[in-house]
C-alpha cells in the first residue's frame, strides 16, 4: 500500500454492514442532524447541493427530511432520486458520506410526527401547509471517517506521535452496507 496508512501500527479500518452500520449512521447523524442533501439532477444556482436537517433516522437506517413542494429539489427528484448526503459532526472527526436513493410523499402522519414549530419559518402555513412533502432517503451505501476513542485521545496520540517520529493516528473508516 502506497499510503501514509502503511506507517500506521493500528488498524485503522473497519468495513460496516447491517445493523453495525444502521448504528454508525444513527450515531453521526445524532452528532450533526444537518447534511449537505445533493441531487444527480442540478437546477438552480445551488447545482443540486443545498444543506438540509435530517428530522430523524429509523431503526432501518432511513433518513426522513422535510421539504417544499415548489422547491428545485422536488423537481429534481422527480426526474432522478439518486442523492449523495454529506455529514461533518465536528472540526476534526465525525464524517460520514451516504448514497441512497429519497421518494416524495404527502403522507400526513409522517408530517405531524416529524414537525416542531421552529419549521414555521419555512412552511408559513404550520403544519397545515401544503406545501409541506416528506422525503424518505434510503441509504444503500457510503463511507466514513471517525476517531476510535474521541477527539481529546486522538489529539494526545497525534501529539505523542509527532513528538516521536511515529504515527500515532487514532483513526477509523471504511465502507457501509445498509
Amino acid at each position: 500500500m502506497d499510503s501514509i496508512d502503511k506507517n500506521q501500527p493500528e488498524e485503522n479500518r473497519k468495513d460496516l454492514h447491517g445493523k453495525e452500520a444502521v448504528e454508525r449512521i444513527k450515531t453521526m447523524v445524532q452528532a450533526s442532524p444537518n447534511c449537505f442533501f445533493c441531487t444527480a439532477e442540478a437546477e438552480g444556482l445551488s447545482r443540486g447541493e443545498r444543506p438540509m436537517n435530517v428530522r430523524t433516522v429509523d431503526d432501518a437506517g432511513t433518513l426522513w427530511f422535510l421539504s417544499a413542494s415548489d422547491s428545485h429539489k422536488n423537481r429534481e427528484l422527480a426526474s432522478d432520486p439518486t442523492v449523495k448526503l454529506y455529514f461533518q459532526g465536528s472540526k476534526h472527526s465525525d464524517f460520514l458520506q451516504l448514497d441512497g436513493h429519497c421518494t416524495v410523499s404527502t403522507d400526513k402522519a409522517k408530517i405531524e410526527e416529524l414537525w416542531e414549530p421552529i419549521l414555521k419559518n419555512w412552511f408559513t402555513g404550520g403544519i397545515d401547509d401544503p406545501r409541506i412533502t416528506v422525503l424518505k432517503f434510503v441509504p444503500k451505501d457510503g463511507y466514513y471517517w471517525d476517531t476510535k476513542h474521541g477527539g481529546t485521545i486522538a489529539g494526545i496520540k497525534m501529539m505523542i506521535g509527532a513528538a516521536i517520529g511515529t504515527r500515532m493516528d487514532d483513526s477509523i473508516e471504511g465502507t457501509l452496507k445498509v
